[in-house]
């Protein structure tokens, strides 16, 4: 399960932070991370700051956009403090690592963090299907990056170590579509409202941003998105816009 969650940082300034990071998920059982367009790496200050973590380093995924980071991942937990017009269904650090264990037996899950500074962009959290956020002191709640990720992987940890011990009552969760499946389903979605006429181009409004943020909080299974796709298909038939 472990191995299935990948930590996912957004073009982080410090490289000092990233080592730490490492260090910080190899402690709780994590090994898998990506760095997005990262601003100085590789770089000494993050292998001296790694320590015994050096080996999470060397097999860091280095990708350009959030897009390749994510997109064979089945369940995007985007972390934030602040409250978002795009809203997600929000859950504490606990229930983060509960959710992203019981997603991990069968599919790849990432814990999304955004800059030191700024965080995540709205365009960023909303390629998530959930948001997280860190109880802290409400006089100073500012968290360093590392802490954040050292926080939430502690608990990714304990959940792991209960789930493990389960001895009984094990459930089979069901199958969800990966994210560039989402991806295409929503791009499957759009295509099909302008046909119709449901949409106008010069004028879309929000209809698309609602029915996305309708999709990722109801996370539809693996075979229920065909059906959806399926419906899709059929309308554009009835109205002679495709062959499908």
């Amino acid at each position: 399960m472990l191995s299935n969650i990948r930590v996912v940082l957004i073009n982080t300034f410090h490289p000092g932070n990233v080592g730490a990071i490492a260090r910080a998920m190899k402690n709780m059982g994590l090994s898998s991370l990506y760095l997005v367009d990262p601003n100085d790496y590789p770089s000494n200050e993050a292998t001296s700051r790694a320590a015994g973590a050096v080996d999470l380093l060397e097999n860091a995924v280095i990708v350009n956009s959030l897009e390749e980071a994510i997109g064979d991942c089945s369940l995007v937990i985007g972390t934030s403090a602040r409250h978002r017009t795009f809203q997600l269904p929000i859950m504490n650090a606990r229930q983060c690592g509960e959710s992203a264990i019981q997603e991990a037996k069968n599919h790849d899950v990432a814990i999304v963090f955004g800059r030191e500074k700024t965080g995540l962009l709205n365009d960023e959290i909303a390629q998530c299907h959930r948001q997280v956020y860190i109880d802290a002191n409400d006089e100073y709640p500012v968290l360093n990056i590392s802490q954040a990720v050292q926080i939430v992987a502690y608990e990714i940890w304990m959940a792991h170590a209960q789930e493990v011990n389960k001895v009984h009552g094990e459930t089979e969760l069901p199958e969800y579509p990966l994210k560039n499946e989402m991806d295409l389903f929503h791009h499957h979605l759009e295509e099909t409202l302008y046909d119709i006429n449901f949409i106008i181009k010069n004028h879309p409004g929000k209809v698309l941003d609602k029915l996305q943020r309708f999709f990722h909080r109801s996370r539809p299974e693996k075979g229920e998105l065909g059906i959806l796709r399926g419906i899709l298909a059929a309308v554009q038939r009835e109205i002679g816009k495709t062959d499908k």
